[in-house]
């Protein structure tokens, strides 16, 4: 059994928006960045045994979890330079970033630009989504003309604030969490609590209006993963149904020093999902960085 922890939050003032962040362990910093929807404590299985060898940072993204929810255009490059301006003001050494499914894309994202002063050594991919958004050609065909009905409706005044509250409903988001999840078991009631509650606060069914409504972004995956110059572990939950583990494989075409493994029944969030089998393989590889 992976322990849990009770991790004490702190408050940064970015853009004069506040950002929820935790701190833990010391040593070689790390930074987890989570996925759409989750927050600081989707990493509650991990925090625990990565700060046994390390720093460990994770914060919520604007709009997410505990942090302030604005009224502003949400995009992937506004979530780099929320990144990139969070490793300025607590990083002072090189840093691992370890992202899930957008958390992973930001991640990408800023260690193909390398922006100064924020030196990168290793990028953790877990299920790597291709954008903030699903694109209408990486869906099923089938789905297509439902999803953009869905995002038309998102947009009619009273709609979206109705579809969204029939999104983050306990019982949706629980049916959600088993399709997605290749163990059912960890799929438990505070799981569901922890994603249900941040979308009770003010502005959050704007935020998801703004963001499936919106851009996925101008960068492919595949066109950042050239551009990385440190090394990257990619690991890939088999059973995603989101994220389909091909595109995972196919990342190894694009970046010399990059290792590639398949998670059997483990889907879209490993990390939560299967943590003893994330760990087994992520310790190592960060220690070799070392």
């Amino acid at each position: 059994m992976v322990p849990t922890v009770q991790y004490e939050t702190h408050t940064w003032l970015w853009r004069g928006h506040k950002i929820n962040y935790t701190v833990r362990g010391q040593g070689q910093p790390l930074v987890l960045l989570h996925g759409f929807g989750a927050s600081v404590g989707h990493w509650r299985k991990n925090i625990p045994v990565l700060a046994e060898h390390y720093q460990v940072y994770a914060l919520d993204w604007l709009g997410f979890g505990a942090s302030d929810k604005p009224e502003v255009e949400y995009t992937l490059n506004l979530l780099e330079e929320q990144l990139i301006d969070f490793l300025k003001t607590f990083i002072t050494e090189p840093v691992v970033l370890v992202g899930n499914s957008i958390g992973s894309l930001v991640a990408l994202m800023a260690s193909a630009h390398q922006p100064s002063g924020v030196p990168i050594k290793g990028t953790v991919l877990l299920n790597c989504a291709g954008g903030l958004t699903h694109r209408p050609e990486e869906l099923p065909a089938f789905l297509r003309p439902m999803m953009e009905v869905f995002r038309l409706a998102l947009n009619i005044p009273g709609v979206g604030a109705f579809l969204f509250n029939r999104v983050r409903s306990p019982r949706n988001v629980r049916n959600t969490l088993l399709q997605v999840y290749g163990n059912k078991d960890a799929v438990t009631d505070e799981l569901v609590d922890l994603l249900c509650k941040p979308a009770e606060a003010p502005g959050a069914a704007q935020v998801f209006i703004k963001i499936i409504t919106g851009p996925a972004g101008d960068e492919l995956p595949e066109e950042l993963l050239p551009l990385v110059p440190n090394p990257i572990l990619v690991l890939w939950g088999e059973d995603d149904p989101w994220t389909p583990i091909k595109r995972g494989r196919d990342f190894t075409k694009y970046h010399p020093n990059l290792e590639f493994v398949a998670l059997p029944q483990t889907g879209h969030c490993p990390h939560d999902d299967q943590p003893e089998l994330v760990h087994s393989y992520l310790l190592p590889w960060l220690n070799q960085l070392v």
